[in-house]
């Protein structure tokens, strides 16, 4: 790919800086995902019953949101936090919402949909990679790269929701086993990536994809009722203690500049 059609910024001393579009992944990183996804999981429980909205409404307002999230996100061309993360809370609730009325609604069985989002989100990381030639979060420089970045992100929460509702429910384990069992995998994808039997790049996406399901099962056992094996603290205070700690967590992000990434570029020999 020509330099010219990367997006560059002005470095310090002159140089030209190509600035990653969305974060590395450091251990806040991980923290807000998984609050991220555990809020997706209640926020769209509360809007939608507890409010009284209905999936259908609930996801038509949510989608109309994200797509303004996303615009702004796109506009940036680098990585800012808060329109990142409001983009990943809001594609948490849609990706939940998209699943959830595919299985109450029209009455899809969660294999069926779990299997559907499986293979969609193995068709974007063909197509991304096809067109591309990476998978790499360090190489999201350009528009198109992110636009695949944003619909694997869509697909493993849509897949997320299917897989931990089928373990939870259709199998019967319970919402804080099934979080345990996918906390469990996520254990075992690090110790191979530090044991040196996986790469960075299958081990980010593994996890990313697996912290899904684990978040989704979490929020569920601690808002549903405790006749449905939760911890019956509702949909209401689960969202809002997760939001805030959101909200905290991306202004230390924020302050810190935790995430931000670029690479300095002198010459196009250099790429």
């Amino acid at each position: 790919m020509d330099i010219e059609s990367w997006d560059t910024l002005p470095g310090e001393a002159g140089e030209r800086v190509i600035e990653n579009r969305v974060p590395i992944p450091t251990w806040d990183f991980w923290l807000v995902k998984l609050l991220a996804v555990t809020v997706g999981e209640t926020f769209a429980d509360m809007i939608a019953v507890r409010f009284g909205l209905g999936l259908t409404m609930t996801g038509v307002l949510m989608g109309v949101a994200l797509v303004g999230l996303l615009l702004m996100q796109f506009r940036q061309k680098r990585y800012v936090p808060i329109w990142y993360w409001l983009s990943v809370v809001l594609i948490s609730i849609e990706g939940t919402i998209i699943t959830d009325k595919l299985h109450d609604d029209f009455g899809v069985p969660l294999m069926t949909t779990t299997i559907v989002f499986g293979l969609t989100l193995a068709a974007v990381f063909g197509t991304w990679y096809a067109k591309e030639g990476t998978l790499s979060i360090h190489k999201v420089t350009t528009s198109s790269r992110e636009a695949f970045y944003w619909l694997v992100v869509l697909a493993t929460f849509a897949l997320g929701t299917s897989a931990g509702d089928q373990a939870a429910e259709a199998l019967g384990l319970g919402f804080l086993p099934s979080a345990l069992v996918y906390a469990g995998i996520i254990a075992a994808i690090a110790a191979a990536y530090y044991g040196r039997f996986l790469g960075p790049i299958f081990t980010f996406w593994a996890t990313y994809i697996i912290t899904r399901p684990a978040g989704a099962s979490l929020g569920d056992w601690l808002s549903q009722p405790t006749a449905d094996s939760g911890l019956g603290l509702g949909t209401v205070p689960t969202s809002l203690l997760f939001l805030t700690a959101i909200a905290g967590t991306i202004l230390y992000m924020t302050l810190a500049r935790e995430g931000v990434e670029f690479e300095e570029i002198e010459s196009p020999t250099d790429v």
